[in-house]
């Protein structure tokens, strides 16, 4: 029996009481446990809180390099029908925003609700308890309160020299791969340099390292990639917890990462024939925008080292070459969000879903040709602009969104407040506001823009930046420096949303009162970019 979220109407977000009379119709029969493979036994849930049975179980999927190329987001050529079918049940956040787009900076953000001009945690290889030894993350904070937390795929940044955060889980993660191949060719059977940074191997050496394929489609079983395993324990994990939470009265916050469409693009054949290329939007803008500051720009990067991509920064891009990365990107979107729905109908046939918060999040957006750049790793529309769903029991109006400027550090805020939980004694700083006025009124408002930053050059240069409804001002200095040091950027998306132009010597009193607003946030912490001897 299937129960979706959109039949269980709860008001407001008092709808513990009702989860006792759920758990007695939990399904039976669950796989084996995760105790069982890792030997850990975290305490009941009345042993921590006594009211955690009555709390809502937390299901947090997070997807890399996800924009909102999604068909809920009106995006005409997505084939994402789980995505899709998620977005009906709750609300869909129209203007939501990473805090920085990199992966292991906006995984910090999400499980520390802690911004990386607070932390100081900026890059890849940063690792989180060499800096805040004592944080509290999201998970940790759930653990506190009577809840068995588990991880799976890629949640924090392993890779660069990074291990993740092994604290912040009660049981040992499920890891799988990032960069993966199963055609020989695609590697000429060698290790690859985005192969050897993502296991920690050969961190001195990258430079000299072969590139793998940018792409490959093999006729396979989804499972024979990282995504379909992840997708299929998550499902045991799932069944085991029903039974769980039927014998001992024990929630769930379950984390599981999934990582197409994260470069390669390797993906089962079939989800590359669900797309004609040629019917795929080509970049409508393909310079960066005219009098913008040489700190906003990116040339080559990540992309570079994946063939047939041009390793020269400045080489232009055969039409055949972008398409194709076009099509992979796509492809892969649709392969993330097959399995994101075998996890949504395991969900439904344990019948969890009406005790059950789902979130879907993207770590940060992805260019792909826009301004002639792709990938990641700037202060764009492109790479900033993320995906973000709630949904379950008294979440939101099924089939709701909002315009409300959102930040991932909001989602940690958002989710104890959702869950019924004390809130948090962290040491690191709560940047993030609860989002949780927004889901009973989609109209209402928090405040009025929304806040991320990416650093940039070996000069310690970092651009802080808002976004509202309609601008996002860019400000490029050094942390402490002074105001009037900064490269300042404007760009205006109801009369410009390709950037083609910074408008900041135009509009000076637009730029003063956004500066205004930008001055309210404290100083960013300096960028040590950390080493690994």
């Amino acid at each position: 029996m299937r129960r979706v979220l959109a039949g269980l109407q709860l008001p407001g977000l008092a709808f513990g009481l009702a989860l006792l009379a759920v758990l007695s119709a939990a399904v039976t029969g669950a796989a084996a446990t995760a105790e069982g493979q890792s030997g850990v036994r975290p305490a009941s849930a009345q042993d921590l809180d006594p009211d955690a049975a009555r709390r809502p179980n937390v299901l947090l999927i997070l997807v890399d390099d996800l924009k909102p190329a999604l068909g809920c987001y009106g995006d005409a050529t997505a084939v994402t029908p789980h995505l899709d079918g998620l977005a009906q049940r709750g609300i869909r956040f129209d203007l939501a925003y990473c805090n920085q787009a990199v992966c292991t900076a906006s995984r910090y953000n999400l499980m520390l609700g802690s911004r990386s001009t607070s932390t100081g945690l900026y890059h890849l290889g940063s690792r989180l308890r060499e800096t805040l030894p004592d944080a509290v993350t999201l998970p940790q904070h759930f653990a506190a309160h009577g809840y068995r937390t588990e991880s799976l795929g890629k949640v924090f940044h392993i890779g660069h020299g990074n291990e993740g955060d092994p604290e912040s889980f009660q049981v040992p993660h499920f890891h799988d791969l990032v960069i993966e191949y199963l055609d020989p060719a695609s590697t000429g059977g060698e290790l690859t340099r985005e192969e050897a940074l993502f296991t920690n191997q050969r961190l001195h050496e990258i430079g000299s390292l072969p590139r793998g394929a940018a792409w490959e489609a093999p006729d396979v079983d989804d499972d024979a990639y990282a995504d379909g395993r992840v997708a299929a324990e998550t499902v045991r994990r799932l069944e085991a917890a029903a039974q769980r939470r039927r014998n001992e009265g024990t929630p769930f916050f379950i984390a599981a990462g999934f990582v197409r469409p994260h470069l390669p693009f390797s993906a089962p054949k079939r989800y590359w024939d669900l797309h004609d290329p040629a019917e795929l939007p080509m970049p409508e803008f393909e310079d960066l925008p005219v009098d913008a500051p040489p700190a906003a720009g990116k040339r080559g990067g990540e992309i570079a080292a994946y063939t047939p991509v041009p390793e020269d920064p400045q080489a232009p891009y055969p039409d055949e070459l972008k398409r194709s990365l076009i099509h992979g990107y796509h492809a892969s979107v649709s392969y993330v969000d097959a399995q994101i729905g075998r996890v949504l109908a395991a969900l439904d046939e344990l019948e969890l879903s009406g005790e059950t918060i789902v979130v879907v999040w993207g770590d940060h957006g992805f260019h792909l040709g826009d301004l002639g750049i792709w990938t990641k790793h700037t202060n764009y529309e492109q790479a900033n602009r993320i995906p973000l769903i709630l949904a379950g029991p008294g979440v939101a109006q099924p089939g709701s969104h909002s315009g409300q400027p959102a930040e991932t550090v909001d989602l940690y805020p958002t989710l104890v407040e959702l869950a019924g939980l004390p809130e948090p004694d962290t040491v690191q700083p709560l940047d993030g506001v609860s989002l949780v006025p927004v889901l009973a009124d989609p109209d209402a408002r928090l405040r009025d823009h929304a806040y991320h930053a990416f650093p940039r050059g070996p000069g310690g240069m970092l651009g802080r930046a808002i976004r509202t409804e309609r601008h996002r001002l860019v400000e490029w200095k050094v942390p402490g420096a002074e105001p009037a040091t900064a490269a300042l950027e404007l760009y205006d998306y109801q009369q410009d949303p390709l950037e083609t132009r910074n408008l900041a010597q135009q509009h000076p009193e637009i730029v003063d009162q956004l500066r205004a607003v930008l001055a309210t946030h404290p100083e960013a912490m300096p960028l040590h970019r950390p080493r690994r001897d």
